[in-house]
């Protein structure tokens, strides 16, 4: 299974952008979606995060308040809507999924092997 991410692009310090994550014709119940993001040096990041079985939910302590994920069950589609960007938001932006059958928390960054990788989609936030 491929996820198909995308929304990426270049946007002031201030702004907003939305990621999507799509995955047309999988069925995943059982599964949940998130972000990771890496910027360049740094190491690779666990943004966020969605229960596809219960609709819980996971951030990072860098991004909560401004970062708000979300899903469409009949697209396949999970969103990142990320508002009040900062320069330090800039990274290559990866959705990924991981089989997971209860309520998320950032034990799936931490713990779980991701199942499923999408293409990065780089997110660049000027000053």
């Amino acid at each position: 299974v491929q996820l198909q991410a995308s929304g990426g692009g270049l946007v002031q310090a201030g702004g907003s952008l939305r990621l999507s994550c799509a995955a047309p014709g999988f069925t995943w119940d059982y599964y949940a979606i998130g972000w990771f993001r890496q910027a360049p040096g740094k190491e690779r990041e666990g943004v966020s995060c969605i229960s596809m079985r219960d609709g819980s939910t996971y951030y990072a302590d860098s991004v909560k308040g401004r970062f708000t994920i979300s899903s469409d069950n009949a697209k396949n589609t999970v969103y990142l809507q990320m508002n009040s960007l900062k320069p330090e938001d800039t990274a290559v932006y990866y959705c990924a999924a991981w089989w997971v059958t209860g309520a998320v928390s950032r034990l799936v960054f931490d713990f779980l092997p991701v199942e499923y990788w999408g293409q990065g989609t780089l997110v660049t936030v000027s000053s």
